[in-house]
């Protein structure tokens, strides 16, 4: 291993950015649909390797000197998000006379564009590098940091956090539940890059040691917590109609098939229980389920009316109008309606953060003037935000905590309110992706917000994956990818939070306050000499 670690470190040119492409890719073999735990062992170690030899010139400047390594980085970085993302192109095939000539911008440009996080994170760790533990803790913050800034600069896109494929399955995602994403994404780097530590003397034994407790604390916390009771559901229970109706995203963007798509969702909610289950108190449709401005058809409102029965209630994802003044034209936001079994709206939220390119166009006035439009936007000038997020208040007093389509990927989305809601509602379109990986990471990911909260999570997702998850981040019941049809399950109970949304926040940077001491610290020389 010794002669594969120094051939490694001693690579240039194209050869040292193959190598790094291939590292960051094979890590992307750890996120769904296939799960392989081992890859980013693999990854991350040879990153390590290849940062050992990026050393620059001492004398130049700090950025001169820092360039070898963010090349580095970025290549890793290049891998990982375009062997992880490359099936958004197939949004632009939805519509390929109008957007497949920007193909290169989504499957290449994207990728491109977010691996500079993770060569700056590479930069970061080489100015703080040292020849033992200390360089596997300085690379873990400065991932740790990257991944931070990724969640929120230019609105955020934290989609595949490589704290993910540190949580493949239930046992492995009880941490997040004290942790949260942001801290096993720092711990997870640390972990992953333990191996480069086994061709090293200098604090090999406490890197091994330190990385070895960390997995069997993750795996022992998950096994306990598994192990304890489930949360029992509400009394009355409450039981929970997912609609999945499998409609292909060229069909929803016709315009003569709307009449079709609501007919076809209305037969789903009526149909009758399966074997002698009770009937669902809740119908659930996907995002953007109704084909157009329910406000303005009262025919379709009283078609839903003739349909719940006495006591019912659907949530259904819809577009939503507002005139704003004479003269001007409406505002449109993708929003979620509570409608009762008379057929009346009684609740409503919008979206707040919005997909750019997707939902709206950034920088409007410019872009539009040469003929660019928003890809899922179906009205001029794309959707609105909310301003706030509204929680979803239904009859009888029972609150829902909404996050539509990828809002479900941001973490801190979620805050301390969620904890008294009775769960979080994801609907989504994932039809736009076709049958990728892209669904399958897309309910990973939400899966992941209920056992970091939990709360039971209710996800109704037009061709999949629909599911309603436990608070523990199992799955209670659902539907697969492009599987047409129903299914009803009681809604499961509520875990105890040891941990809020805001305090793990503070863990995260307490986390982060330490790791750079241990870098910093062993970059003197002071600690780990003789390991």
């Amino acid at each position: 291993m010794e002669r594969l670690a120094g051939s490694i470190m001693l690579l240039s040119g194209w050869r040292r950015a193959l190598v790094a492409v291939l590292a960051g890719a094979i890590a992307v073999l750890a996120l769904p649909p296939l799960g392989i735990f081992a890859a980013p062992f693999v990854s991350f170690t040879l990153l390590v390797w290849l940062l050992d030899g990026a050393s620059g010139d001492p004398d130049a400047g700090i950025v001169r000197r820092s360039l070898p390594a963010f090349a580095i980085g970025w290549w890793f970085g290049f891998g990982y998000f375009l062997g992880g993302i490359w099936w958004l192109g197939n949004a632009l095939l939805v519509e390929a006379d109008e957007f497949a000539w920007a193909l290169p911008l989504a499957v290449i440009g994207l990728p491109a564009v977010l691996a500079v996080y993770y060569g700056l994170a590479a930069a970061v760790a080489r100015l703080i590098w040292s020849d033992g533990m200390g360089r596997i803790t300085a690379l873990a913050v400065a991932f740790g940091l990257a991944e931070w800034l990724r969640g929120f600069l230019l609105t955020g896109f934290p989609w595949n956090a490589i704290g993910y494929a540190a949580m493949p399955v239930p046992l492995m995602m009880q941490s997040a539940s004290i942790l949260g994403l942001s801290a096993i994404n720092l711990l997870a780097v640390f972990v992953f890059a333990a191996p480069a530590l086994l061709v090293t003397r200098k604090g090999r034994l406490p890197g091994m040691g330190l990385a070895l407790l960390l997995v069997c604390a993750h795996l022992g916390y998950g096994a306990w917590r598994l192990a304890q009771p489930a949360p029992q559901p509400s009394d009355p229970q409450t039981v929970i109609r997912l609609v999945q109706p499998v409609i292909d995203q060229a069909k929803k963007i016709d315009d003569t098939e709307r009449t079709a798509i609501f007919e076809e969702h209305l037969a789903l909610a009526a149909a009758p229980p399966e074997a002698d289950g009770k009937r669902p108190d809740i119908i659930v449709w996907p995002e953007t389920s109704v084909p157009f401005i329910l406000t303005e058809n009262p025919d379709a409102l009283l078609r839903i009316a003739d349909v719940l029965q006495e006591g019912q209630i659907l949530i259904a994802g819809a577009v939503r109008a507002e005139n704003v003044g004479a003269g001007l034209p409406p505002r449109y936001y993708n929003s979620i309606y509570v409608i009762d079994d008379r057929g009346q709206i009684v609740g409503a939220t919008d979206k707040v953060h919005l997909v750019p390119f997707g939902e709206y166009l950034p920088f409007e006035s410019m872009l539009s003037s040469v003929g660019l439009n928003a890809i899922a936007a179906a009205m001029p000038g794309g959707f609105s935000s909310a301003v706030t997020r509204s929680l979803l208040t239904l009859p009888g007093g029972r609150s829902l905590y909404p996050l539509i389509c990828y809002e479900a990927i941001f973490p801190d989305e979620i805050d301390d309110r969620a904890l008294s809601t009775a769960a979080l509602l994801n609907i989504t379109n994932d039809a736009w992706f076709g049958n990728t990986p892209g669904p399958y990471q897309h309910f990973h990911q939400a899966q992941l917000r209920a056992v970091e909260n939990g709360i039971p999570l209710i996800r109704a997702a037009n061709s999949g994956i629909s599911a309603v998850v436990d608070a523990r981040g199992g799955v209670v019941s659902g539907l697969a990818y492009n599987e047409k049809g129903f299914v009803d399950t009681i809604l499961p109970g509520k875990s105890t939070v040891m941990v809020t949304p805001s305090e793990r926040h503070r863990i995260f940077w307490l986390l982060a306050f330490l790791s750079l001491s241990v870098a910093l610290v062993s970059r003197t020389g002071f600690i780990f000499r003789d390991n």
